[in-house]
């Protein structure tokens, strides 16, 4: 862990230089100096004081440093503007909380990085949100976060107390109904599940291009990833309560799918899609089984490149016609021709297309529900097929219809633009050839 303190000293000295390609450079010079030093086993490794890596953390933390690199890549522009090594410190941090997070073998430590995320995201969102009801959807970030933060605080003080303990693989916990919910509340609402979701749209459709990418990418997973934790020692009786929340998510995988269906604004149908994803995750986490938990962890990463790619898509569009609403970005397949591919590569995509990490993913996680109950093939019916829908709702308002008349004009899409498109593009595809990495981890 000292190489990720190390290097986060090092940036931040290069985010006050104001040279972004010395910075873009530096991080992929980090991602795969990691990628190539540190050895993902199935079982902990790396171990350090209080931290450690397996296969779950590890694939994350890469996660996390590709995204990062593509965050800086989309926000280019900011560099016009003042401020600009501002937001690179920021971005900084939160990678620096997020690492950290991925990375602790102690449940305390964890839940201290955990909640000091939120810090940078909501500068993110206050110094470099669109429109002034940012404030408002920082304010819904910050308090549906920190509902659900004193009910895991007060467990993890519980586990302390019974165990003398706060290491992952050293508790042992005999627990209730209430020790339950106050460790699975706050990464469901992290998550989010249905009904603790309002947050979510708020926040993506007022943030920067940067905070809609690691808000997609990564700080789901954050959820994800804790849930998969906790269940290492939530073993017992109680774990029959995991009925209610796959139902739950079950009904709100369908309910969303409508809801997606009715957006007039691109980044909120994107933004609704990643809680019907996070539905489903949520239900192979709950099984408890191989399939469910193999899927989750594939889709986490799946949807974190595809969603994170669809939001850059929006933000192409945004940047020319100043405007996120269908209505103003009809017909630009005969404006930006060349910008129709990446559309329909990620709409395919966002359906489960093959040969996408979603694809794999989804399937795992259907072969999971369908041997915990053979009725739950109908929502996942209707799941899927509205995914599909919306994908193809979002897909054709984009690029067909009438044009708006104020845009006749020659947009021309950037190199960098291809780049950051190409680099989500990429890995979501040809990951699935080396996909028994993650088949280890269980």
């Amino acid at each position: 862990m000292m190489k990720i303190i190390l290097m986060v000293l090092f940036l931040m000295p290069l985010s006050y230089l104001n040279n972004w390609m010395i910075m873009l450079s530096s991080m992929f010079f980090y991602f795969f100096l990691f990628l190539n030093m540190n050895n993902m086993m199935l079982f902990y490794s790396s171990f350090s004081y209080g931290y450690m890596m397996d296969i779950l953390s590890g694939s994350l933390i890469l996660l996390t440093l590709w995204i990062f690199i593509l965050m800086i890549l989309a926000s280019y522009k900011i560099n016009n503007y003042p401020g600009s090594s501002n937001f690179l410190l920021t971005l900084i941090f939160l990678m620096f909380f997020l690492l950290m997070s991925f990375s602790s073998s102690n449940i305390f430590m964890f839940y201290i990085f955990f909640e000091s995320s939120l810090i940078p995201t909501l500068l993110l969102i206050f110094g470099w949100g669109y429109q002034p009801e940012r404030l408002m959807s920082g304010f819904y970030l910050l308090f549906y976060t920190l509902f659900g933060s004193l009910p895991l605080l007060l467990s993890i003080f519980y586990i302390y107390n019974f165990n003398h303990t706060m290491y992952y693989g050293l508790i042992n916990l005999d627990y209730n109904l209430y020790i339950y919910l106050g460790l699975t509340l706050a990464f469901l609402i992290k998550m989010p599940m249905i009904f603790f979701h309002f947050w979510l749209p708020k926040a993506h459709v007022e943030a920067p291009i940067s905070g809609s990418m690691i808000l997609a990418g990564v700080l789901l997973k954050l959820g994800g990833y804790g849930l998969m934790r906790i269940f290492y020692f939530l073993n017992g009786g109680y774990n029959l309560n995991n009925t209610f929340f796959i139902c739950l998510s079950l009904f709100g995988m369908v309910t969303i799918g409508f809801v997606c269906m009715f957006q007039v604004d691109m980044k909120s149908l994107i933004a609704y899609s990643s809680v019907s994803h996070m539905s489903l995750v949520i239900c192979g986490i709950f099984s408890l089984n191989y399939f469910g938990l193999l899927g989750a962890l594939i889709l986490m990463i799946g949807h974190g490149l595809c969603s994170s790619g669809l939001f850059c898509l929006a933000n192409i569009l945004y940047e020319r016609s100043n405007s996120r609403s269908f209505y103003f970005n009809k017909g630009m397949i005969t404006l930006m021709p060349t910008l129709s591919m990446f559309w329909f590569l990620f709409c395919a995509n966002n359906m489960a297309s093959p040969p996408s990490l979603n694809l794999l993913g989804e399937i795992f996680i259907i072969n999971s529900m369908m041997s915990w109950s053979k009725f739950t093939f109908i929502f996942l019916f209707f799941g899927s097929f509205l995914s599909c829908c919306y994908s193809i709702y979002l897909y054709s308002n984009t690029q067909h219809g009438m044009m708006y008349s104020g845009l006749k004009s020659n947009f021309s899409v950037s190199i960098r633009e291809y780049m950051l498109l190409f680099l989500h593009w990429f890995p979501l595809n040809f990951l699935i050839l080396k996909i028994d990495i993650f088949m280890f981890w269980l």
